[in-house]
């Protein structure tokens, strides 16, 4: 029995190393973000501060322990079979469950996940133990969890979203009030105070009230520190605006910089000292436990209640090191985190773009009734007091010659104000030994920032607040999830033992594998669909028209190659074929879409004598847009036919699609070849409308046959429907095609003065 429980804590042990590697892909979106995004540094010197910060607050979180042995639920009230059953399933669901959220890029907490997964895996054996008792009832459920404090963390963890948000909100505004978006004057004179403010307030609750969990600092040195406290911030704050100042006059030092670097060690830092207990306290937990057991020979296991773990334990620094190791480790290797970075840097972005979210009706409401306030707020408020707010609030013009994907996605004020604030409030909850969720204050606070910044313009907070509310939508989501699979699971290992640890472990394998591959293919997706940074230079050295064709081409090669599938799947009723072409011309309008959406972007990028090539570019992308409208409208109807088993083509119909088909196939391999060589000769040009006219004139002749056979009642209605339609949406394809043609002629080969060109 003792080997049982001793390779049910190597699973643990495990399992704790799997969770470090899922969890801090998810959380390193918490302290990377603010430098990421303001591009205060690097990425490799913004990595290794965040990694240093690791590692020491990784020595800070062995106080936060005690959370997973006594914090929600009562140990004493239960076996060390049921405790080890509670951690196992506790376990499994935190990796199934952060990986999930990993793959599909989305910000979680995990906090919130541990600890509704303690209190349904808790609840699940209580549950258990009261049915097999015949003196209690489930009334007596609050004996066995820690109602009192599991009610204070998930209050504390809720509170802080609230917290966090008018923080960040309010500290911002005020910020920006004070140095507004051209601050380099302002900070010349006022830099090096509001440098020590931010830094020694990162020291003071990071350093000190953080050193309250740490597993080296005596309890003198806590009593002195507890005793000196006003000394030393006052200290802090008189040395560190010092020390700015005189690098500020001596080596021109950016103190911003040094704010968002600090700023990013000091959340690292807190990250690690209150989230570690996310990952690793439940099994160091059970390796408590397994040693209590191992030190009473003969115990029964279902014999042994579990009073040690409520006692005070103090976590041994080398395993808290080694943790902080690997979260390190893979802070630098996951491509997951990079995913999720991203869901939470475009929502606070202060540029215009491709919005990762929809519209929302609550978003679109909510939008209307702020501007609805916003207007009567000013009617009220004096003409002068706001235009000056205003003036403070005015962003400068971008400047020239900075492309996109050079330009941060907010300025290094936000930035300082995101860590500075996130820092305090996360370490403020460690303090307290309360396991705040660090992504639901990182995530408000920034978002508090964002929309006290302005950066939610008309343009983008509908979106925006729909993806912030996707955010939020999703951390309820995870504590309903994890407490009802960890109710499931610890039933399930209740009852079928190993059996059910061995099945449950192969599961969640099979899911982080399946995950990993699905990412895998995401990510290469996206980085086709995308432009590239390498994409983009050749764009910026003039490249416009060589760009635009290669992306040009890439659509219409596939579009006659997709026509053949569907006129086959269609003759053939080859369903699955069908819903192949429907998912791939899916991609290929949204491909479309994609180069249509970069419209303005392009416009900025062609040269100032160039002007006049805009409206041709314009116009042959939505050509673009309109053949993969066309070619879309031919598949959907096509697959519904089949799937709804409505009667087969006759083969007249059938040999007119095909012949269609031939046609146009030869069709776009001429246009794709004109367009591939720049050839745009009268006589080449000639030759492929020639082709264009015998394909349109096929389409007309056998729509006369078509209504011949509708008089001839040889077709019923579906089929007549199906049929016209596709030869309608074919003649579309054919006649946008030809126009496309048409307009990168005269795009590529306008001299400025042919803009009549347009009418043809």
């Amino acid at each position: 029995m003792e080997n049982f429980y001793l390779l049910i804590v190597v699973v643990l042990f495990a399992l704790a190393i799997s969770d470090l590697i899922v969890g801090v892909s998810n959380d390193a979106v918490n302290f990377l973000n603010s430098a990421f995004g303001s591009k205060a540094a690097p990425r490799w010197a913004i990595m290794i501060i965040a990694s240093l910060g690791i590692l020491v607050g990784a020595t800070f979180s062995s106080g936060m322990m005690e959370v997973a042995r006594k914090g929600i639920f009562h140990p004493d009230q239960f076996y060390f079979a049921e405790i080890m059953i509670i951690f196992i399933a506790v376990m499994l669901t935190d990796i199934i469950l952060l990986d999930f959220y990993n793959t599909v890029g989305l910000p979680t907490s995990t906090t919130v996940s541990i600890v509704f997964e303690l209190l349904g895996a808790a609840v699940a054996v209580a549950v258990v133990k009261i049915m097999n008792s015949s003196d209690e009832t489930l009334l007596d459920l609050g004996n066995y969890i820690n109602s009192a404090k599991a009610l204070a963390i998930i209050t504390g963890i809720l509170l802080s979203v609230v917290i966090a948000f008018l923080s960040g909100a309010i500290v911002q505004w005020v910020t920006r009030l004070i140095f507004t978006y051209r601050y380099e004057k302002t900070f010349t004179y006022f830099g090096a105070i509001f440098g020590g403010l931010a830094i020694t307030a990162i020291t003071y609750f990071i350093l000190i009230k953080g050193a309250k969990g740490s597993s080296f600092i005596t309890k003198d040195t806590l009593a002195w520190i507890k005793a000196n406290t006003f000394l030393i911030i006052a200290v802090c704050f008189i040395v560190w605006t010092v020390i700015l100042q005189l690098l500020v006059w001596i080596v021109r030092l950016n103190i911003l910089k040094v704010i968002v670097l600090v700023g990013t060690f000091a959340l690292a830092m807190a990250f690690a000292g209150n989230d570690l207990v996310n990952f690793i306290g439940v099994p160091l937990a059970g390796f408590k436990s397994f040693q209590a057991f191992v030190a009473n020979p003969g115990t029964d296991p279902y014999g042994m209640t579990m009073g040690i773990l409520a006692g005070k334990v103090q976590t041994e620094t080398y395993l808290l090191i080694i943790a902080g190791i690997i979260m390190t480790v893979t802070l630098w290797l996951s491509k997951k985190a990079r995913t999720v970075t991203e869901t939470e840097i475009g929502l606070s972005s202060q540029n215009e773009g491709d919005e990762k979210f929809g519209s929302s009706f609550f978003a679109r409401l909510l939008v209307r009734r702020s501007l609805s306030a916003n207007s009567n707020f000013k009617r009220i408020m004096p003409a002068v007091i706001h235009g000056g707010i205003q003036k403070r609030f005015d962003k400068p013009e971008p400047l020239k010659g900075i492309e996109a994907k050079d330009m941060p996605a907010f300025d290094m004020i936000r930035a300082s104000v995101n860590l500075t604030v996130a820092s305090i409030l996360i370490a403020i909850g460690t303090s307290l030994k309360l396991p705040l969720s660090t992504t639901y204050v990182t995530f408000m606070v920034a978002m508090g920032t964002s929309l006290s910044d302005r950066a939610w313009g008309r343009d983008s907070a509908v979106y925006r607040i729909t993806g912030v509310i996707t955010v939020i939508g999703g951390w309820f989501f995870t504590a309903f999830i994890a407490f009802t699979a960890a109710f499931i699971f610890a039933n399930l290992i209740n009852w079928l033992g190993g059996f059910a640890i061995f099945g449950l472990l192969t599961i969640a394998v099979v899911f982080v594998v399946r995950s990993h591959i699905f990412h895998k293919r995401k990510s290469k997706s996206k980085q086709k669909e995308d432009i590239t940074e390498e994409d983009d230079t050749i764009i910026i050295k003039g490249g416009v028209t060589e760009q635009l064709t290669f992306a040009v081409l890439g659509i219409t090669a596939k579009i006659p190659n997709l026509y053949s599938k569907i006129i086959n799947g269609l003759a053939f009723e080859e369903r699955a074929k069908l819903k192949e072409c429907n998912k791939k011309i899916e991609k290929l309008d949204h491909e479309a879409k994609s180069i249509k959406d970069q419209i303005p972007v392009m416009m900025k990028k062609l040269a100032d004598d160039s002007v006049s090539t805009g409206p041709f570019y314009v116009q042959l992308v939505d050509y673009l847009r309109e053949m993969a409208h066309s070619i879309s409208y031919i598949a959907g109807p096509a697959f519904d036919y089949v799937d709804n088993n409505h009667k087969t083509l006759i083969k007249e119909q059938v040999n007119e699609l095909n012949t269609i088909q031939t046609k146009l196939d030869d069709f776009f391999r001429t246009i794709n070849r004109l367009l591939k060589d720049n050839n745009y000769d009268i006589a080449e040009i000639e030759k492929a409308f020639a082709k264009q006219k015998t394909l349109l004139t096929s389409i007309r002749k056998f729509r006369k046959e078509q209504i011949k056979r509708i008089k001839a009642e040889k077709v019923g209605t579906r089929n007549s429907v199906l049929y016209l339609g596709l030869l309608n949406e074919t003649k579309n394809l054919t006649l946008h095609a030809g126009n496309l043609l048409k307009a990168s002629r005269d795009f590529t080969g306008s001299d400025g003065n042919d803009e009549d060109e347009l009418e043809d």
